[in-house]
């Protein structure tokens, strides 16, 4: 490691850092509590902590109504979860930082030059970025224990985390990052550092399509749903999906892998426009559908 400390095993990982506290990061911070990790969860906003607290509370609650989580286990995770609004002195303790702040590079390498120098030499520091270069983030700080570990939403529910290596990587950073996944329960792969990675070059053809579809008049958006649904055995339409996932944030990825792979990721025309009208989706209560206290109506 350039940094002279030596990673952690996922096992004896005892605090974690997330920052960024808006959904993603509310369900790392979720899963890393259950997994028996004390977290300090970091935002600029003292209200996004709040919600990001009631969500991971409330998300709980349904697992153990569901009977998927024990009481106790609840209330533990709950008991060890902290908010911090300092960068950092919230990763001045920290096993592992994973990033989880908004897709903006600049951002992303401003965070990963202050953590290789305010995180303790053995920190794993992970973004959870979906499609940016991991090596051009990596560069702005200690690249060889940066790595990248995309979580997808809803957290606490999906079992997949990408593991992203770059060529600076040190080789015991990805096995960490490997290992973390799954003591958080969750299946990784390893992928290589390419723009949108596996998982999001694949969602977004498939998501830009689907609002091709919708701009074109072909079916309705609950229909196109349906049709991956129920013909392709997805657990949710790229619809609803991008609703979920903010109509901001596919805009943003889709522009950049299109500039990146080519112009078949070029964001449609319907997409730029509901973007501009405001209409992101689930966070706005508009997007492809409507929705009301959280719920697609």
């Amino acid at each position: 490691m350039s940094s002279g400390g030596q990673l952690k095993s996922a096992d004896s990982v005892a605090t974690l850092t997330v920052l960024g506290a808006g959904t993603m990061g509310a369900g790392i911070a979720h899963v890393a509590a259950l997994a028996g990790i004390s977290v300090t969860l970091r935002d600029i906003d003292e209200a996004v902590l709040e919600r990001a607290l009631s969500t991971i509370r409330a998300n709980l609650d349904k697992g153990v109504a569901r009977g998927k989580v024990e009481a106790a286990d609840r209330d533990a995770a709950l008991g060890r979860i902290a908010t911090d609004t300092d960068l950092e002195a919230s990763v001045a303790a920290a096993d592992v930082v994973i990033e989880a702040v908004p897709e903006a590079i600049e951002l992303k390498r401003e965070i990963f030059g202050t953590l290789a120098k305010a995180a303790p030499a053995h920190a794993l520091l992970a973004t959870n970025t979906s499609s940016l270069s991991i090596a051009e983030i990596a560069a702005a700080g200690d690249p060889a224990r940066v790595v990248g570990m995309h979580f997808f939403n809803p957290v606490h529910i999906m079992k997949l985390v990408e593991v992203v290596s770059h060529d600076g990587a040190a080789l015991d950073t990805t096995r960490a990052a490997t290992q973390l996944a799954e003591r958080f329960g969750k299946t990784p792969i390893t992928v290589k550092d390419a723009p949108g990675f596996a998982s999001s070059r694949l969602g977004l053809v498939i998501g830009l399509e689907a609002i091709r579809m919708v701009e074109q008049g072909v079916a309705s958006a609950s229909d196109i749903d349906t049709a991956m649904k129920l013909g392709y055995g997805h657990p949710m339409g790229p619809l609803e999906l991008t609703d979920l996932v903010g109509l901001d944030v596919r805009h943003k990825i889709a522009s950049y892998l299109a500039t990146e792979i080519g112009e078949h990721f070029k964001p449609p025309e319907l997409l730029s426009t509901m973007v501009a009208d405001g209409k992101l989706g689930k966070k706005t209560g508009q997007g492809f559908y409507r929705w009301v206290d959280g719920k697609k109506q």
